[in-house]
C-alpha cells in the first residue's frame, strides 16, 4: 500500500475518540450520573487497582498530574473516594474508593455498560478483535 492511503488514520482516531467521548459526556450530563466521564474513568481505575498512588493512576487513566490531582479533589469532596498516607513512605499517599464510591460504581455500571455498547451497535465480537490488534499494533509502533 502506498503512503498516501494512510494519511487519514490519525484524523480517523481522532474524529472516533472524540465522538466516543462526547456522546458519554451527553449522557452522563443527561443521565443524573453526578460524576463525569473523567471521574467515572478514576473510579473504576480505582475499583481495579484497590490501592494506587497518584503518579500511578495519573499513568493509568493518561491524565496529566494538575488535572488527575483535580479530579481526586472533587471525587474526595464527593465522599468517593479518599487519600491514605502511604504505608511506607510517609511522603506520599495512596486513593482509593470509599465504600459510596464503590456504591456509585456498582449503581452506574450498568448505565454506562449501556452507553459504552451503543458504539457497538452492529458490530462483531470479530470486529473489536480486529480493532483492538489494529489500535494495539499502531500503540507500540509509537513506543519509544
Amino acid at each position: 500500500m502506498t503512503n498516501i492511503k494512510f494519511d487519514s488514520y490519525s484524523y480517523l482516531l481522532d474524529r472516533t475518540a472524540r465522538r466516543v467521548k462526547g456522546y458519554a459526556q451527553q449522557k452522563f450530563a443527561s443521565g443524573d450520573f453526578d460524576v463525569t466521564v473523567d471521574q467515572w474513568l478514576i473510579l473504576k481505575s480505582l475499583d481495579n487497582d484497590k490501592y494506587l498512588k497518584q503518579k500511578e493512576l495519573a499513568e493509568i487513566t493518561g491524565k496529566d498530574n494538575p488535572t488527575l490531582t483535580r479530579i481526586v479533589d472533587l471525587l474526595c469532596k464527593k465522599g468517593l473516594t479518599e487519600r491514605v498516607t502511604h504505608k511506607e513512605d510517609r511522603r506520599s499517599f495512596t486513593v482509593h474508593l470509599t465504600a459510596a464510591g464503590s456504591a456509585k460504581l456498582e449503581e452506574l455500571s450498568p448505565r454506562v455498560n449501556e452507553i459504552r455498547m451503543k458504539a457497538w451497535e452492529n458490530l462483531t465480537e470479530e470486529d473489536y478483535e480486529q480493532l483492538k490488534t489494529i489500535l494495539n499494533k499502531i500503540y507500540q509502533n509509537l513506543e519509544s
